[in-house]
């Protein structure tokens, strides 16, 4: 039996991962959305699977969302307590609705992986801040998102949710930028949205 070298081993290794994340990305232009980061979400080109992108982005946005609210239940402030029961109830139906249009369209009943939202850490004085902040960014990057289809997708129903997602976002955040304000003397910094 002959021995290959090691750098031999590692070179066909090394060529190997590179033809297949290659081939990963010909055949299957999502494969992208598997690694949705939510710092440098794009949903890529108005090809025929950017919509496709866009379902498993949003899908992934409002998972997290979910996240971010289970772990804002210790909070004792009774707004967010109503908000988070408000996200815990339309959440769920949002995600069934793009799990639905995912399959009907594209025949694809793959789970989009949940994303892992900032840890917020335990009860103090600042936990209700941490838990404004991560929702502000998060909201930020939905609108971000529903912005970007807009210019990319000629799906009225993928229209009709970016109009309905952006809308819902965009009063949320007024409020929870107003709460920012009024419970830590935090300004609204954010002109650009």
């Amino acid at each position: 039996m002959q021995k290959i070298s090691i750098s031999l081993a590692v070179a066909l290794a090394i060529i190997s991962a590179i033809v297949g994340i290659g081939v990963g990305y010909w055949f299957t232009p999502q494969y992208t959305m598997s690694m949705y980061d939510k710092n440098t979400m794009d949903l890529g080109q108005p090809d025929k699977w950017v919509d496709l992108r866009y379902l498993e982005g949003m899908i992934s946005h409002d998972q997290e969302a979910i996240r971010l609210a289970e772990q804002a239940g210790i909070s004792e402030k009774q707004e967010i307590k109503k908000l988070i029961a408000e996200i815990l109830k339309t959440e769920p139906l949002a995600i069934a609705e793009l799990y639905q249009w995912k399959k009907e369209w594209y025949d694809d009943i793959k789970p989009v992986q949940a994303p892992q939202p900032p840890h917020l850490g335990r009860y103090n004085k600042t936990f209700d801040l941490r838990f404004l902040n991560a929702l502000i960014a998060h909201h930020e990057n939905g609108i971000k998102m529903v912005r970007e289809i807009r210019l990319k997708s000629n799906r009225s129903e993928v229209l009709d949710n970016a109009d309905k997602v952006e809308l819902g976002l965009q009063k949320d955040l007024d409020k929870l930028m107003m709460w920012r304000k009024e419970w830590y003397n935090i300004p609204d910094t954010n002109t650009h949205l």
